[in-house]
């Protein structure tokens, strides 16, 4: 019997597999994957060591859709929103992965590249070294929860008889803006920006 031309399993079908789980249901498990792929979880581990190599793979597989502005040019701020922005759209495609994501240890190389990037922009910027990881950690937060917010239904908030008049009214202007979850992000991404700018850069 001939052999198949391209083997069955790579690192980038397992992760291809895991990540169409995770969008679906929120979570995956090694004998759910081996099944979707066909093989034997057995298999799988010939792979990988286990799933937190497999959710790693599929942090690698959503930040790698992060395009990387040229870093020496430009406003800072400007290079960090361009970061951020293309961060956001990256994981609003896959909002069910975030909350895998943060509960385990960051050691992908792919998104490490990326933290190193804001790192660098924010050196050249003047923040100190604990400053500087402050202020990762708050935009990753931002953008993440962001994300989130984005892939919330239309109506994220319903308001009854007990809801005071002016959160009503804001529901009323405010859910009937197009894009509203993207306005939102623009409107924080440089709030933050505006307010590390007025603290920390010298």
């Amino acid at each position: 019997m001939a052999r198949p031309s391209k083997p069955k399993l790579s690192l980038d079908a397992i992760a291809t597999a895991a990540l169409k789980l995770v969008d679906k249901h929120g979570e995956f498990t090694l004998p759910q994957l081996a099944n979707s792929l066909s093989v034997t979880a057995s298999s799988i581990y010939n792979h990988v060591a286990g799933k937190d190599e497999i959710i790693e793979l599929m942090r690698g597989r959503a930040m790698s859709a992060i395009s990387l502005p040229d870093i020496d040019s430009g406003n800072w701020q400007e290079t960090v929103q361009q970061i951020a922005t293309s961060y956001w759209e990256s994981y609003s495609k896959h909002p069910r992965l975030i909350p895998l994501l943060t509960s385990h240890t960051v050691r992908d190389h792919t998104t490490l590249r990326v933290y190193d990037a804001l790192a660098e922009v924010l050196e050249h910027a003047g923040f100190e070294p604990g400053t500087r990881l402050h202020a990762i950690t708050i935009i990753d937060s931002f953008v993440l929860g962001s994300a989130l917010d984005a892939a919330a239904p239309e109506a994220v908030w319903e308001a009854d008889d007990s809801s005071g008049q002016a959160f009503s009214e804001a529901l009323g202007a405010g859910l009937q803006e197009k894009d509203r979850a993207r306005t939102s992000f623009v409107m924080g991404i440089n709030l933050i920006l505006d307010g590390l700018t007025t603290r920390f850069t010298r």
